[in-house]
């Protein structure tokens, strides 16, 4: 079975505080793996360092191969991560930002269709052309995870994926991860729910103090 996602000894200090230990995780192709912890124990840490939206204090991360810091456009082409609070730009719709997504990584073939399914699933279709910041929260959360999945990746990853999704969007979301799996994507997601991470991980880590082990 084939790695997809390599961390080598992946630590940042914030000053004398330590928030994430050196830590070792490897995820193999068609891999989902579990995050849990306590707020502030952190697990959006290890995320985005291993996203690089964090520079690391120490460690290297590499995804098929690629290291971000020699191969930046590679890696980030491989990996997709959807945070807990996605941010967007006030000057363009949700269908504008899809479009915006498809464009940054030359997959407009076949666009509307993939969009339009998209967002008939997650439920947004009929405020396609609102503005996010107008969004609900939970419709946030939906418009976030539908820019990581309208393109191809090898990796994901996801904070708290369902922390604001209504129930049918839930199951259209585990769906969706079961789909990835079998195309062999990586995913890392955390979570509090515990029936996500009994019914949808293959494996399970809980962090704790900055220290990552496996359970």
């Amino acid at each position: 079975m084939s790695q997809k996602l390599i961390v080598k000894k992946l630590s940042k200090k914030y000053g004398s505080f330590t928030a994430l230990e050196s830590t070792d995780l490897i995820l193999n192709a068609g891999e989902i793996a579990t995050l849990s912890g306590k707020n502030g124990s952190g697990k959006t840490t290890l995320l985005t360092c291993i996203a690089s939206l964090v520079r690391p204090t120490s460690g290297a991360v590499q995804i098929e191969g690629f290291d971000f810091y020699r191969d930046e456009v590679e890696f980030r082409r491989r990996l997709a991560f959807v945070p807990d609070t996605p941010r967007f730009y006030i000057e363009l719709t949700a269908w504008e930002h899809l479009r915006f997504i498809a464009m940054a990584n030359k997959i407009l073939d076949g666009f509307s269709e993939r969009a339009e399914s998209l967002l008939e699933n997650l439920g947004l279709w009929r405020v396609r052309h609102d503005y996010p910041h107008h969004y609900s929260r939970g419709m946030q959360l939906k418009l976030g995870l539908a820019l990581a999945l309208i393109r191809p990746f090898e990796v994901l990853l996801l904070d708290e994926p369902t922390s604001a999704l209504d129930r049918q969007s839930q199951e259209v979301l585990l769906e969706k991860l079961q789909e990835l799996k079998r195309e062999g994507v990586s995913i890392l997601m955390s979570s509090h729910d515990p029936h996500l991470i009994q019914d949808s991980g293959d494996r399970h880590f809980e962090i704790s103090q900055g220290m990552l082990g496996e359970v």
